[in-house]
């Protein structure tokens, strides 16, 4: 069970939230119990969870990942000028795991899975693996 997910980017670094999509990709699955498995295949974006009750705390990452990876840097050598793109999609991780079970994702109450962009803005797209189990 393999569903690859289209998406549009609007900003540089933005995080999008597609806990809806891959919930309903694993109800088409059919999955039952097993895991389902988020992979990013970019390299200047990831797959994070994280809070989704308060749209600030999307802020409030961006935020501090622009701190800690400023876009200009005077040390980068990267030549296509998007190193801290890199450092970003680096820290948050090209996938996520989680447990289905009876067909339903098991995220915690304030959980919500996102695609981060931060090379933006992209055409991108995801996969999503459900495995039975």
């Amino acid at each position: 069970m393999l569903h690859r997910e289209q998406l549009r980017t609007s900003r540089r670094d933005e995080m999008i939230d597609i806990t809806r999509t891959v919930a309903a990709a694993v109800s088409r699955f059919g999955l039952g119990d097993g895991i389902v498995i988020v992979y990013c295949p970019h390299t200047t974006a990831g797959i994070a969870i994280n809070e989704n009750a308060d749209p600030d705390v999307k802020r409030d990452v961006l935020m501090r990942l622009d701190e800690v990876f400023p876009w200009e840097h005077p040390k980068y050598r990267h030549a296509e000028g998007n190193t801290a793109s890199h450092l970003k999609a680096i820290t948050t991780g090209t996938s996520q795991t989680v447990i289905v079970s009876e067909g339903r994702l098991l995220l915690g109450r304030w959980q919500g899975i996102y695609f981060c962009e931060f090379d933006g803005p992209r055409e991108r797209h995801y996969f999503i693996k459900g495995i039975k189990g």
